[in-house]
């Protein structure tokens, strides 16, 4: 097994399916070699059985990280603790790593845990120290059937090359098009895809986790093979209610700015609500949105290695980048509202230093606002969160609640009547083009069976009451009473609407961080 470093590499696994007889001895051997957890695999063994009793067939498939050739986890990865060798294996730093289960979100195989004693991201890889020392990987060493075969697929030559190309094979979750080498010889389509199978109420040996057992409740079975798992891993669900709260609180601070900014360019006078407010409420967010990011790391006190071991390829990096040139430009027209409401700076030098940062706070603060959309967009597992709407719909739910939160603002301060008109028409324009981006993305046709099924939790299944009553309805009646507010040139219906799409975001994004990540994996 040993490498060269002349000749370009591909390491991968053949998985013969048609020998393995279930025994678990991979399963074992990795979790001996590399101290593996209780409770959490590198490499398991996954059981689906079809049919009605006595008429029942088991069906075994090795599940494990797939090293793939375009790998995801490595692009998401915001410190580089993912990385691709020379010889096509996929291997992991831990002392890089943060713990942000980026690369969770971004493994289309469920492959990557977070270890529970290094609180740090874990997967198979491929025993590369044992490959350095040109031994075999452990599982391959007692598998008692040689069905887990490895080798240099650009070899023709091997072992592994000559089965893969001279038999019909398969890999997992082909139209991710991330190049998996892990191919799999005679597995049934039901173990290959999680959604062909799903979890049923208990397991041969254990109960299933609760996630896993509660979300397969939403996908069909299939009528004519009655397939369902009968023994696999836990699925759990890597970000919750800090990223849902994150997805907020820069919406409101970003959306504050984008207003103050937006309106200083078309002439229109905010008064102190723009000055100092709308900067005070964008600083506030920032601020709030890095202490709820930094509280979800796994490893908080590597916070910093996301800057000083950066990988220019993730939007993890670069979203600290957006909010950090963010922050610093909503400090600096703070500051010039304060000191020019103090009148130690001239109104007129203020004015003008307001038009100098106007076009980059814009900037920043729509980024701020959309840069998620990037993000989400390299979490490769998660399908419903790759809609190409989704930076401008973030900008747009951004504009929503900045606006609801400067139409309260301006209740206290008393804005003129067209800082007024300004606030309630941004605030029901962009509430109603919210619910229409929500209808149009939900009731539409998707892209991948995953993305289907994730719309399909959202909209008729375990989140259809928060999604219809919470996401679409308030903000409904946040669209009414703002436009009645707009037309009546009443703050207090302002007021009114202002808070009750806060909400409104807060529930549909609560259903959006948790249906993207509820579609089983593996």
């Amino acid at each position: 097994m040993g490498h060269s470093t002349e000749v370009p590499l591909r390491y991968g696994f053949a998985i013969d399916q048609r020998t393995c007889i279930g025994c678990h001895a991979c399963t074992v051997a990795c979790k001996t070699e590399h101290e593996v957890p209780v409770g959490q695999f590198r490499t398991w063994v996954k059981y689906v059985e079809s049919g009605d009793f006595p008429a029942t067939t088991r069906d075994f498939g090795v599940m494990r990280c797939n090293h793939c050739t375009d790998a995801p986890c490595v692009k998401i990865c915001p410190t580089q603790a993912l990385f691709k060798r020379d010889d096509g294996i996929v291997d992991f730093d831990n002392e890089r790593c943060i713990g942000c289960k980026a690369c969770m979100q971004g493994c289309p195989y469920d492959a990557i845990y977070i270890d529970e004693d290094t609180h740090t991201a874990a997967k198979c890889n491929f025993c590369a120290h044992r490959v350095d020392e040109g031994l075999e990987p452990a599982c391959v060493v007692v598998c008692p059937t040689h069905s887990i075969w490895v080798g240099d697929l650009d070899d023709p030559t091997s072992g592994i090359a000559k089965l893969v190309n001279e038999n019909p094979v398969q890999v997992r979750a082909p139209e991710q098009n991330t190049g998996p080498n892990v191919f799999y010889l005679g597995a049934d389509r039901a173990v290959l895809d999680p959604q062909a199978a799903p979890t049923g109420e208990s397991y041969l040996w254990a109960r299933p986790d609760e996630h896993r057992k509660s979300a397969s409740k939403d996908l069909p079975v299939d009528p004519v093979s009655k397939a369902r798992t009968t023994l696999n891993t836990a699925h759990p669900r890597p970000w919750g209610w800090r990223v849902t709260t994150y997805l907020w609180t820069k919406a409101v601070g970003a959306g504050a700015m984008l207003l103050a900014a937006l309106a200083h360019m078309l002439g229109v006078d905010l008064g102190a609500v723009g000055d100092i407010v709308a900067p005070a409420i964008g600083v506030a967010g920032i601020a709030i949105t890095g202490v709820l990011l930094v509280w979800d790391l796994k490893r908080p006190e590597r916070f910093l290695y996301i800057l000083l071991k950066p990988n220019p390829t993730s939007w993890m990096f670069w979203g600290a980048v957006v909010l950090g040139a963010g922050a610093g430009l909503f400090v600096a027209w703070l500051a010039m509202g304060v000191l020019g409401a103090a009148g130690i700076i001239a109104a007129s030098t203020v004015d003008t230093v307001f038009t100098w940062l106007a076009v980059p706070a814009l900037l920043a603060a729509a980024m701020t606002a959309g840069y998620t959309g990037f993000l989400f967009g390299q979490a490769e597992g998660r399908d419903l969160w790759q809609s190409p709407l989704l930076f401008w719909h973030l900008v747009v739910q951004a504009f929503m609640v900045g606006a609801g939160a400067l139409v309260v603002a301006a209740l206290v301060e008393d804005t003129d009547d067209a800082g007024r008109t300004f606030l309630l028409s941004a605030l029901t324009v962009t509430a109603l083009l919210h619910v229409f981006m929500l209808l149009f993305e939900y009731l539409g046709r998707h892209a991948t069976r995953h993305a289907a099924a994730a719309a399909h939790m959202v909209v008729s299944g375990r989140y259809a009451r928060m999604f219809w009553a919470g996401g679409i309805g308030l903000a409904l009646l946040g669209t009414a009473l703002a436009g009645a507010g707009w037309a009546a040139g009443s703050l207090a219906l302002g007021l009114l609407a202002g808070l009750v799409v806060q909400g409104a975001l807060l529930a549909y994004e609560s259903v959006f961080v948790r249906a993207g990540q509820d579609v089983p994996l593996s």
